[in-house]
């Protein structure tokens, strides 16, 4: 019976082609590990025993079919040579690039092995520890960055403005999707069940361009199947997700497209639903969960029945959920994907 299959025979499924009996709910609850273990964000992302800890006791309270062992949009910055400027309450201020980053990536010719960069040998320690800890049938999810998500920083552009794709060097877009394949290689060695492909903004795109784009992310996708793992494509951003979704939905993805929907849209829902039954998934506002009086809410009935017309393969959120959200709330909306099995 559809209640009885657990969240990693529905992935074993979705890599078949096999539309799941329910989605895989996959919220991203990271940082919220900081204000457990009452450290600052700074301290937090360079523990691997404070984030597993953390995220023991989130595993406890929050009712989801997997849990995020790092998530953190700086990582493959950081380990391409950005350095993070920090407030002194330990939070993120911003990305310094060094005026030599370009020639020093050419020098060091991409590592193989890109544990040895920044904080990605933790975020490979976490995935280790938890695949020992936790031996339900809870999925191990990690974020790396996708080839625009990454290039945007790389080029310096400024994400409050319009970006357009000429403001990209194809250069830096490769650059940027070679460093995908080796960091997923490593996190789905270490025990990743499922890892997410993110980027935060695209640019308008032709077809031709969308094509380009698809096939950077292919090789990484390729790969995280190779190894039995759901690559998930996170497109996070609801306006870049509106005015390119004819041409994403005319691409032929080998994964699940997770595009920020607003769920009262059905239009663009439904262009989605074109993806078919085990590609296609939907990503939450992170901030409606932040409290009860949000004005979008997907813990009611209405929701449900949204999940029963489009029925899609997950549901995740459009990045991190904030450190004081309310996860009664998104435990809700667990509820309404497990009392809606079958669709």
């Amino acid at each position: 019976m559809a209640e009885n299959i657990g969240p990693r025979q529905i992935v074993k499924g979705l890599l078949q082609g096999i539309a799941p009996p329910r989605p895989l709910f996959l919220p991203i609850v990271f940082s919220h590990g900081a204000r457990i273990e009452n450290v600052p964000l700074r301290v937090f992302l360079t523990n691997p025993t404070k984030i597993s800890n953390s995220l023991r006791q989130i595993r406890g309270r929050l009712h989801s079919d997997g849990v995020t062992c790092y998530f953190d949009p700086l990582l493959e910055a950081e380990a391409l040579g950005g350095r993070i400027e920090w407030d002194a309450e330990g939070q993120i201020r911003w990305l310094e690039w060094p005026e030599d980053w370009r020639d020093s990536m050419q020098r060091e010719k991409m590592p193989e092995d890109p544990a040895k960069r920044g904080r990605v040998g933790v975020a490979i320690e976490v995935v280790r520890r938890l695949k020992l800890i936790l031996r339900d049938d809870c999925l191990l999810m990690a974020g790396v960055a996708g080839p625009f998500a990454l290039a945007t920083m790389l080029a310096r552009l400024n994400r409050e403005k319009e970006i357009r794709l000429s403001d990209i060097p194809a250069e830096t877009l490769d650059l940027a999707a070679a460093l995908i394949a080796p960091l997923a290689t490593s996190l789905v060695e270490a025990g990743a069940s499922v890892i997410f492909i993110r980027e935060d903004i695209l640019p308008a795109l032709s077809d031709e361009a969308c094509a380009e784009w698809a096939a950077r992310v292919a090789a990484a996708v390729n790969i995280i199947r190779f190894y039995e793992a759901l690559p998930v494509l996170l497109l996070a951003d609801r306006r870049s997700v509106e005015i390119n979704r004819e041409a994403i939905v005319r691409q032929n993805w080998d994964c699940v497209v997770c595009p920020a929907l607003d769920p009262a849209a059905p239009e663009v829902m439904e262009d989605f639903r074109g993806l078919g039954s085990s590609r296609f998934g939907v990503a939450l506002a992170p901030g409606t969960f932040k409290n009860s009086a949000s004005s979008e809410s997907y813990a009611d009935d209405s929701f449900g029945r949204t999940l029963r017309e489009y029925a899609p393969a997950v549901v995740t959120t459009a990045g991190e959920v904030p450190t004081d959200a309310n996860i009664e709330r998104l435990n809700k909306v667990w509820d309404n994907i497990s009392l809606n099995r079958g669709i």
